[in-house]
């Protein structure tokens, strides 16, 4: 039976894997957003695989979306983007999985976990576009720190600095795409625990 167990979760893993990376490169642009901001809904398989199968299944998803990604579609921020997803799979994963078990796993865990894992990831996101994804991104396009400012400025003319450039566009951004997919995740999940599909059900 525990064979029998791990082998369905290798499966769902990888098919929630493989929709993640299908996901992760239908990317939706947002107005007044720099060009390298885009919406995507790839984090809903992510959710459903770590309520389903465990931290480690989620983080699974995530890395292998990321891979999914650079073989199919490539990279539009020379992999900056990339880097950054890796790096936030930590405080992605961690937090929702340490919320979720030690509220045993019921519904009110898994809300209590996505509504603790939003403002964590747009925090980290804030951290990382100013000390990490932005200079190595100027770098990359060998492009002074200002001048990736002032083209974004272009579309959100509100953006002058770096400052305004956390608020304005690194802020919005990660809350709407974050509340968004944990909406989505935590609905589909809802669905799907109800038909038997994954052997761990919300108590």
């Amino acid at each position: 039976m525990s064979k029998k167990r791990d082998l369905k979760k290798f499966v769902a893993t990888a098919m929630l894997a493989s929709l993640a990376g299908v996901l992760m490169s239908l990317e939706i642009s947002i107005p007044f957003m720099p060009p390298f901001y885009k919406l995507d809904f790839s984090d809903v398989p992510s959710i459903i695989a770590l309520f389903a199968f465990g931290p480690a299944s989620g983080a699974a998803v995530e890395v292998v979306k990321i891979l999914i990604k650079l073989v199919t579609v490539g990279t539009n921020t020379a992999y900056v983007g990339e880097l950054a997803n890796l790096i936030g799979i930590v405080l992605f994963i961690v937090p929702l999985w340490l919320v979720f078990r030690g509220m045993k796993y019921t519904r009110k865990g898994a809300k209590v976990a996505l509504v603790t894992s939003v403002p964590i990831r747009v925090a980290f996101s804030c951290l990382v576009n100013a000390f990490i994804t932005l200079p190595l991104y100027a770098k990359a396009m060998s492009m002074p720190l200002d001048t990736v400012v002032q083209m974004v400025a272009r579309v959100n003319p509100g953006i002058t600095n770096l400052t305004t450039f956390i608020i304005l566009a690194t802020i919005p951004f990660n809350l709407i795409k974050n509340t968004l997919n944990c909406i989505i995740g935590y609905a589909l999940f809802e669905a799907l625990s109800t038909t038997h599909v994954f052997e761990r059900r919300f108590n």
